[in-house]
């Protein structure tokens, strides 16, 4: 019984997927809601940076996430979904770095669970249920 619970292919494909579709819902709304690159680029702006590197969400949040879901580089798929995250907490969160929510957990357990999920993938691969296995 406890042989059957052991398979990393599939516990690969459960993390990729788990991981790229929730972060794909989030590039998905973007894609339907344009107006929030426009905010993206203005807190980018606020940096001193050129307002089109707010694009680059749609690779972190689109192009990554689809590639984890398929398994086709995966490792690069989660270095640039943890790159997304990253400037996420930098850009919007980084005032709830270091505060609970009112449940007592983490203010940034979302952000910190696709962070830590995607360097999962970064440093595991696809595993064999992949479009190209690594």
């Amino acid at each position: 019984m406890l042989n059957a619970l052991h398979n990393e292919a599939l516990g690969k494909l459960v993390l990729r997927l788990g991981v790229g579709c929730l972060i794909l819902l989030h590039g998905i709304a973007k894609l339907i809601e344009p107006g929030t690159l426009s905010w993206i680029g203005d807190r980018i702006a606020a940096q001193g940076l050129p307002t089109f590197l707010a694009y680059g969400v749609l690779i972190g949040e689109v192009i990554a996430p689809l590639m984890a879901i398929l398994g086709w580089q995966a490792r690069l798929a989660g270095l640039l979904m943890a790159a997304n995250m990253v400037v996420a907490i930098v850009l919007v969160h980084s005032g709830e770095l270091f505060t609970l929510a009112g449940n007592g957990g983490w203010s940034l357990e979302l952000q910190g669970l696709f962070l830590f999920g995607a360097l999962a993938i970064v440093f595991l691969g696809s595993g064999r249920l992949a479009l190209h296995p690594d």
